[in-house]
């Protein structure tokens, strides 16, 4: 078990973009094979809602909330890898970042001891809304250093754009970055084989030193605010409440008159979705509200 070393797949990407759902289905598919995987969470307001939707995990799941794992956390994030490799010896480690984190960073943490002795290689899957590039949104500063340091790039909710625009879309996307692979999909529906992709090349390695003689980065400035919901609004009152906002995300559960729902708030996108499985009650009636800080 000394000599084994196993891969780990950091996903990130922008606010909203479908990071959870992307790793919702390699965990459904993972359980299929009987593979086991190890997951770490990270919010960066400080509601557990990743947990509820990923499902309890037992002690293969573990949630760092209350900041940011490619900063803040990152001495948190190191100690957690290496506890949840003592204890599950899993054969594949994900590690979910905040939609304002910098993967790059993050995967600092697998080229550090202890980690890096049971680490054979580490990717970084960056999760990008085509309806958030379609729209222009927030393309600038967290969103270009995010995809710019993609291993793998998943264009992700083409359904909610036209198809001929993708093209376009992609085209975008080289500019910030080149050379990495780019997938598209629907709910992030991706072979599991494609995150883990191999790299006789070496790119990844060459990306990796590149990194680590850049200099520290800095955070755009973001607020995560909780915002209390009473038990039956109705959805219209509840969608022109939020939209009026003006955040960039927003997420949590809320009872409304129709019953409970899950809140996916993304720039003026309000989707409220029937839950499967009813979040712990401290869940219900909150909702994480995410801005970008005025300077």
């Amino acid at each position: 078990m000394s000599d084994r070393k196993i891969p780990a797949l950091v996903v990130s990407g922008f606010l909203g973009s479908g990071k959870t759902t992307l790793i919702r289905h390699l965990l459904r598919d993972a359980q299929q094979e009987g593979t086991r995987v190890a997951v770490v969470s990270n919010e960066f307001g400080e509601l557990g809602i990743d947990q509820a939707l990923l499902g309890d995990g037992g002690e293969a799941f573990v949630e760092l909330e209350g900041g940011c794992v490619c900063c803040k956390l990152s001495d948190e994030l190191l100690e957690t890898l290496q506890m949840l490799w003592e204890r599950v010896r899993p054969e594949r480690v994900i590690v979910e970042t905040s939609g304002v984190a910098l993967p790059s960073e993050v995967q600092l943490s697998f080229w550090r001891e202890p980690v890096s002795r049971w680490v054979s290689d580490d990717v970084a899957v960056v999760v990008v809304s085509a309806e958030q590039l379609l729209e222009g949104r927030d393309l600038s500063a967290t969103f270009e250093v995010q995809v710019s340091s993609a291993d793998l790039l998943l264009l992700n909710k083409i359904d909610l754009v036209p198809a001929y625009e993708l093209p376009r879309l992609e085209q975008t996307l080289r500019k910030f970055e080149p050379d990495a692979p780019l997938v598209r999909s629907v709910y992030a529906q991706v072979d599991p084989a494609v995150v883990f992709p191999p790299d006789p090349q070496s790119l990844r390695g060459r990306r990796r030193d590149a990194t680590s003689a850049s200099a520290p980065h800095g955070h755009e400035a973001f607020e995560a605010t909780e915002l209390v919901i009473e038990a039956g609004v109705t959805p219209a009152v509840l969608r022109s409440r939020l939209r009026q906002l003006g955040a960039l995300r927003a997420k949590g559960f809320v009872r409304t008159s129709e019953g409970l729902r899950l809140v996916q708030g993304v720039g003026p996108r309000i989707e409220l979705a029937e839950v499967q499985n009813a979040p712990h009650s401290d869940l219900i009636g909150r909702v994480t509200v995410i801005h970008r800080r005025e300077s």
